[in-house]
């Protein structure tokens, strides 16, 4: 697979393609940020890898010869048909590629059986990042994550609490999740290169790992999308009395209470909230 932006280019202009903005086709054309997704990822043979937009297949073609079993979801229909004539044909029991979308199908239809133990390895669309992130988060929780992203996306997944940046997507990947040391990307490592930086984020799931469920999930977006106002009135109407009373009892004893932001409230504390 081409890991220069001129063999890129000649791939692409063989396929007649054109990178499409809004599916954030930035294809990656560094072979150092590849190996390091895979060490990152601590890839093995025989691991199970979700890719999310695999593309030209550069990174799909490094986890196949690490031995791993990859499953992808590509959405568009010309990159799909490439990889379909190049890569599953060599390597027929061990890529199974999906033509769809990636927010339909966040694990690429991953069989049960295989989602008791797996890793996501991916370059994503930076576009829809933090929505498929949450659906992610939904379970089942992948043991580890490697995620191309956009610096600033990366940034507010892991901001901690008093942060402008600190979020109902902060606190759903915390909950379930441990940072580990990743990797800036400068924008010459891909072709077309984006106009901004992004970074390698590297995630392990916790021993114990937290899974809000949808209405507590959306009880928290709806406080956020007023974070500078006090969480003793925020809850009103989203949560019943008893339910509210008995969470800011909790933030109290933590020092905070009801006159507390959202954004000053930590993430051990909202994993209490009864919705």
């Amino acid at each position: 697979m081409p890991l220069t932006p001129s063999g890129t280019r000649e791939v692409l202009k063989k396929l007649g393609h054109e990178p499409k903005r809004f599916l954030g086709q930035n294809f990656l054309v560094d072979g150092n940020i590849v190996r390091k997704s895979l060490e990152l990822g601590d890839v093995k043979a025989g691991d199970v890898v979700v890719e999310v937009g695999p593309g030209l297949g550069t990174l799909t073609s490094a986890l196949l010869e690490a031995g791993a079993e990859v499953w992808a979801v590509e959405k568009d229909r010309q990159l799909h048909a490439h990889l379909t004539e190049t890569l599953v044909p060599t390597h027929p029991e061990k890529f199974h590629l999906l033509e769809g979308d990636a927010m339909e199908h966040p694990i690429a239809d991953l069989p049960t059986d295989k989602a008791a133990s797996f890793k996501i390895v991916a370059n994503l669309p930076y576009a829809i990042a933090t929505p498929w992130l949450d659906e992610v988060l939904s379970g089942p929780l992948p043991a580890r994550m490697v995620l191309m992203l956009q610096q600033e996306a990366a940034q507010r997944y892991v901001a901690q609490p008093d942060s402008k940046s600190f979020g109902a997507i902060s606190i759903a990947l915390q909950a379930a999740y441990d940072v580990a040391p990743g990797h800036k990307v400068g924008s010459g490592c891909f072709y077309p290169p984006p106009d901004i930086e992004s970074y390698l984020l590297h995630l392990a799931r916790k021993p114990a790992p937290y899974v809000f469920d949808a209405k507590t999930k959306a009880v928290i977006r709806a406080c956020f999308q007023q974070r500078r106002k006090q969480i003793g009135g925020l809850l009103r109407g989203k949560v019943s009395a008893e339910n509210a009373a008995a969470w800011c009892a909790e933030l109290t004893a933590a020092g905070l209470g009801p006159s507390a932001r959202p954004e000053q409230i930590p993430v051990s504390l909202w994993q209490k909230l009864a919705v």
